[in-house]
């Protein structure tokens, strides 16, 4: 396979190819052997330029009106996210949320293994949740080192998140997936990506607005989000 260029990829291309991936596999599962740009444009809403500018960082290169090799492409975008090696991974905080990322069985298809789970109420302690043993936080970095886990996962309250960062980046974490609703002060040279879902949610509710108000200058009879409170 030709090796992917050694340029740095955009951060929204980053985020496409996990779509991307997925249509190809489903693609390939199906017994197709190779794709096309177009096809591939058309069925994620895209347009096909943007689509072979993204699968350009990969190093693969498409044939004119025959398109990619599924085989090659997959294994190019999984080799470029870091895929093909499994991540060893803990959570901590195993309440609603995180119960349901634990849960997740799919994330060993896109490169994650939580192989860990911890939570500071005694409740949980010892415990299975999805294959895991919950865990007491004084055990935390014999387990982190004793399991060469290199991402923690923080699914707690905001009060406690920091708390618990500090405690992984002691431990030895080099990357830290963030669910809490707060901003972590952590060390240079930790990497750090915050899932904020109260940002996303404002997202969300700001374009049903908009897209309601649109609907509304145009028929004057179409619901409106205030009405009924």
């Amino acid at each position: 396979m030709k090796n992917a260029p050694a340029r740095e990829v955009p951060q929204p291309t980053i985020r496409r190819l996990p779509t991307y991936l997925h249509y190809l596999r489903d693609r390939a599962a199906s017994g197709q052997a190779v794709v096309s740009t177009s096809a591939i444009a058309q069925h994620l809403g895209l347009e096909a330029t943007q689509v072979r500018k993204d699968l350009g960082y990969t190093g693969v290169a498409g044939k004119p009106r025959v398109g990619y090799p599924l085989p090659l492409l997959i294994d190019a975008i999984e080799a470029l996210l870091g895929w093909q090696r499994l991540s060893r991974a803990c959570l901590v905080g195993v309440g609603h949320l995180g119960t349901s990322l634990l849960g997740y069985e799919r994330f060993s298809h896109y490169g994650l293994h939580i192989v860990a789970a911890f939570d500071r109420d005694p409740r949980q302690h010892g415990r299975p949740c999805s294959g895991r043993t919950v865990w007491p936080m004084d055990r935390f970095a014999q387990i982190v080192r004793r399991d060469d886990i290199h991402i923690g996962i923080v699914t707690v309250p905001a009060d406690a998140a920091q708390a618990v960062a500090d405690l992984m980046v002691a431990a030895g974490i080099a990357a830290i997936w963030n669910f809490a609703p707060v901003t972590l002060r952590l060390p240079p040279g930790i990497i750090v990506q915050n899932e904020d879902l109260y940002a996303s949610l404002a997202l969300l509710s700001q374009r049903l607005v908009a897209h309601v108000t649109l609907q509304a200058q145009d028929d004057p009879h179409a619901p409106h989000p205030e009405r009924g409170r």
